[in-house]
């Protein structure tokens, strides 16, 4: 008898912040592929990852646990397990195309057939690990533009990571991801049902579009938040020190400063929106490929990304913050005989919190020890038994963040509170009087008995986040 279980095809990009999709009401971004997704899907709007840099934050969802149970905190960490095995064991085919971020690069994670591409620009580990993009490149006779080449310009300083991409566009790694993705499901004879990940490397850092995209995005104007001098003299002395490490060391070919020229900062920000429209345009390419060869006559595709980028916001650039720009991310399930589509929900959520839903949908058990609270009641329009009262997010001090040994971001949908272990100072913001996080509120002492209450619940949440981990 035919399996009739639905294909998952999950879409993650990397380092994709929730302000660059239009159909969510981001005018300035080009997404028209994704906004259909949003049209004739349902968009949690209110989504936060459990880590502030890449590995953590997939680890985490591919194992439905917070990083203080996995225990990878940090890239390079390793992990090598995850709930992709309960599928393929279940029946599925199971395949990974694309940026995964697991340590060892190659480790199976339960994957029947992986293709990985790891970061554009690998220094600090991998670096001499090959890739198919690698091979890829080998094989075209042209050589990688990443940081030993950028170092080599002029105007290396004052780039701030932003590139064009000079190569032919089709060797570009998004390209690369989509191009392969399509080949690999008009190739390969049709298997189902199938759980198909495709991670796209960008907009992750360098910001290197193509030139056709980086000329569609020259004169489009994109918001910049205006940073105060309230916001950087109110900073932890942990985000002021990253700062600095950030303008010391070119993380991803990144030369960044602590007093960016506003040219810097809008070419950055055109160059980051214009590989969206890239990495775009191949979701138009992976959904047409899927209809054409019968894998969306009954499927699920969920489209996130595992965190975002600040951009120059609050005077940071990439991760390792717990501001919005980097916990909220785009999660859009896509899924029209399953689910009513052109719905937005607001609801408070974690990323690995629609886990549940896609293994109802796979008719496999969730495991006991998922920390998840299950999306498939809003999904259907319904109220969850029980919401989420808070998210949280974790980050360890790894080679970036080197003025904290732990931070933990406990956040409602009017407070959001971020402790610093070890250190005197912390944040706390009033995201209903103060949406752009400008205002740090820690040492007011008219907040005093918030910041106490939040540190109350963010100690219950890890208290009982561990008696759960160990009952499992």
């Amino acid at each position: 008898m035919p399996d009739s279980r639905p294909n998952i095809i999950l879409i993650m990009t990397d380092q994709q912040r929730f302000d660059t999709i239009s159909a969510l009401g981001f005018s300035h971004a080009a997404t028209p592929n994704i906004d259909r997704l949003v049209r004739e899907g349902v968009s949690f709007t209110n989504t936060h990852v459990t880590a502030a840099s890449c590995a953590p934050s997939r680890a985490s969802f591919f194992k439905g646990q917070y990083p203080h149970t996995t225990g990878i905190y940090k890239n390079a960490d390793s992990w090598r397990h995850s709930w992709v095995e309960q599928l393929a064991d279940s029946g599925y085919h199971c395949v990974n195309i694309g940026k995964m971020h697991t340590w060892p690069f190659e480790t199976p994670l339960g994957f029947h057939e992986r293709f990985v591409v790891e970061n554009k620009d690998r220094y600090l580990e991998g670096r001499y690990f090959f890739d198919r993009w690698d091979m890829f490149l080998r094989a075209q006779g042209v050589t990688k533009q990443q940081r030993e080449i950028y170092r080599e310009r002029a105007d290396y300083g004052e780039r701030a990571g932003a590139f064009e991409w000079e190569l032919p566009e089709h060797t570009h790694s998004d390209f690369f991801v989509g191009d392969l993705a399509a080949w690999w499901l008009d190739a390969k004879p049709r298997t189902e049902p199938l759980f198909l990940q495709i991670g796209f490397p960008g907009p992750h850092p360098p910001y290197d579009p193509v030139p056709r995209y980086a000329r569609m995005f020259e004169n489009t104007p994109v918001p910049i938040l205006e940073n105060s001098a309230e916001d950087f003299d109110g900073q932890p002395q942990a985000l002021k020190e990253l700062i600095r490490h950030n303008s010391e060391i070119d993380h991803d070919s990144v030369v960044w400063s602590e007093n960016p020229a506003r040219e810097q900062l809008e070419r950055i920000r055109r160059y980051y929106h214009a590989n969206v429209a890239m990495i775009d345009e191949k979701v138009g390419l992976i959904m047409n490929t899927l209809e054409a060869n019968g894998y969306l006559d009954d499927a699920i595709v969920v489209f996130t990304s595992d965190h975002g980028d600040c951009l120059g916001d609050h005077g940071h650039i990439q991760k390792w913050t717990m501001y919005d720009a980097i916990t909220r991310v785009p999660m859009i399930v896509w899924s029209p005989k399953r689910f009513e589509g052109g719905r937005s929900e607001p609801i408070l959520c974690q990323q690995f919190d629609i886990l549940p839903a896609l293994f109802d949908a796979a008719g496999v058990s969730p495991p006991a020890y998922w920390e998840t609270c299950s999306l498939l009641p809003a999904l259907h329009g319904e109220q969850p038994e029980a919401p989420r009262r808070y998210v949280f997010c974790e980050q360890a001090r790894d080679a970036t963040l080197t003025g904290v040994e732990f931070m933990s971001m406990i956040r409602d949908t009017r407070w959001k509170l971020v402790h610093h272990l070890g250190n005197d100072d912390g944040q706390l913001y009033d995201l209903e009087a103060d949406p752009d996080e400008q205002v740090n509120l820690w040492f007011r002492t008219e907040y005093a008995e918030k910041r106490h209450e939040l540190l109350d619940e963010l100690l219950a949440w890890r208290i009982q986040s561990a008696v759960s981990s160990r009952r499992s």
